[in-house]
């Protein structure tokens, strides 16, 4: 029997959408809600457990007896390639073949008497089928959207892009031919945002595209949540959250969470439960311990960005030719297909300089006093880690709401310089050099660490995102 205290926590279902992206963010939210009192149940699909399990070892997921980690099918082929899902196929085929299992599993969860009766659920909000098995056992559920607030703002208009026949495409040509630079002065919350802005799932030229009706349908479930949980502060982004409020007005931004991570770190047994799906090659901190403040240029295009092995040569080479320090994450997969593998001409040239590794434990990166500018592709959890530290970027988004991501920081906060996406060696040689040493960069620099301050100040205790938290716990999750 579990003891009194135990039987009688609230208990949360933490259920992520199946890709690195998301699954961090939520897992940082969990330790959070643990550090107040909720006994934790962390849902992920069959593969991504296995994958935590070979990256972190095999009793990573042992969990605590308050922290527990389960798994359900999602419907595809069994594999046990290192590389994230189709995102297509993920979206197809996990509302349909994960909704039972994840019912079975709440009825099991409900049934043992060594556990707390499920109170709520938080689910990612590109997960809706959740709110369905919520509404099945009449319990409250809260959605967690993890992308930027302005790329879910973006998300809402998919619907509006259609009717309005933006989209689909009439020939992908329109990709190239300049059609994607319509400016929108329709959205007067977006700031006569541009086609190209939008998230890429527009880039189609079928109506029935899955991608482009899937993150239709699920931005359109945002007032069926009971709450909203946004990974942002209101400081950088109350812009993009105020439309929002209309489609629902219990909003909560509580980012940055891995700042907000502080809170539950004073629990010396969360340490040891993490959330990375790669094996981290920690030996690059003690590189960056040997290189000057704001020297290195830090290049990392997460976890599901896939380019040509001609776009890899040309940014390594801009990198070579700039003279500067960099440290490079390239995953295994990064190249369609083929090894991320650069000449041993770039090898040589760059000996001493460059170091290229496959993962790293990047909010310590982030962090570490010698990064200079990162190089990114935008995804969110990157994009804010950059921001809450001071660090100016080098956009090249590669899909989702990444191209969104990379309009804000260019444009909006003016923290980054966009890559054109054919990408030339001599355009990143000229940026990173502009960035490090230029007077644009200079400025950026400013203004990033404008915005790291005030990201220190909305998760202090009396800040913006802490207040939010609070108000989260006590008048939603426990309210109920």
């Amino acid at each position: 029997m579990g003891s009194i205290a135990e039987t009688r926590k609230p208990h949360a279902i933490c259920i992520p959408y199946p890709a690195q992206g998301h699954i961090n963010p939520m897992m940082k939210l969990a330790k959070l809600l643990h550090f107040r009192g909720f006994h934790i149940s962390f849902v992920n699909n069959h593969y991504n457990h296995k994958r935590l399990q070979r990256s972190r070892g095999p009793s990573a997921l042992d969990g605590l007896p308050d922290f527990r980690f389960y798994s359900i099918p999602d419907g595809l082929p069994p594999s046990d390639a290192e590389a994230t899902q189709s995102i297509p196929a993920l979206c197809e085929y996990v509302p349909k073949h994960s909704f039972e299992p994840f019912c079975e599993l709440i009825a099991t969860l409900n049934g043992s008497d060594e556990l707390p009766p499920v109170s709520c659920v938080i689910s990612d909000g590109c997960m809706s089928f959740t709110l369905e098995a919520a509404e099945r056992f009449g319990l409250p559920e809260v959605l967690f959207w993890t992308p930027s607030a302005c790329g879910v703002l973006a998300y809402t208009h998919y619907r509006d892009l259609v009717q309005k026949e933006y989209v689909p495409l009439k020939d992908m040509s329109d990709v190239t031919n300049g059609y994607l630079e319509t400016s929108l002065n329709w959205i007067p919350e977006m700031n006569n945002i541009r086609l190209k802005d939008f998230p890429s799932f527009i880039r189609t030229t079928n109506v029935n595209d899955i991608m482009l009706n899937y993150l239709m349908t699920e931005s359109e479930n945002i007032p069926r949540g009971l709450a909203i949980i946004l990974n942002t502060f209101d400081a950088l982004e109350q812009d993009s959250v105020t439309p929002l409020l209309t489609m629902n007005p219990k909003i909560f931004t509580i980012g940055p969470l891995h700042m907000m991570q502080q809170y539950a770190d004073h629990d010396e047994r969360l340490k040891d439960i993490g959330s990375n799906l790669w094996k981290e090659d920690v030996s690059c901190i003690d590189w960056l311990d040997s290189k000057d403040p704001g020297t290195v240029v830090y290049v990392n295009f997460g976890s599901i960005t896939v380019m040509t092995k001609d776009q890899l040569i040309e940014f390594g080479w801009g990198l070579a030719n700039s003279k500067k320090d960099f440290l490079w994450i390239t995953r295994p997969d990064i190249v369609g297909g083929d090894e991320a593998m650069m000449p041993t001409e770039f090898v040589e040239e760059t000996k001493g300089r460059g170091m290229v590794t496959s993962w790293c434990p990047q909010e310590e990166v982030m962090k570490h006093p010698s990064i200079g500018v990162f190089l990114t592709h935008n995804g969110w959890n990157s994009t804010i880690e950059s921001i809450s530290n001071g660090v100016p970027m080098i956009c090249w988004p590669f899909f989702a709401e990444q191209q969104t991501n990379c309009r804000y920081c260019c444009v909006e906060w003016e923290i980054g310089m966009e890559i054109d996406t054919y990408v030339k060696r001599e355009e990143v040689e000229a940026q990173v050099r502009e960035m490090m040493d230029g007077k644009k960069g200079k400025i950026m620099k400013i203004k990033a660490l404008e915005l790291k301050k005030k990201a220190e100040e909305a998760v202090a205790t009396d800040g913006s995102s802490y207040i939010n938290m609070e108000k989260l716990v006590s008048d939603v999750l426990l309210k109920n």
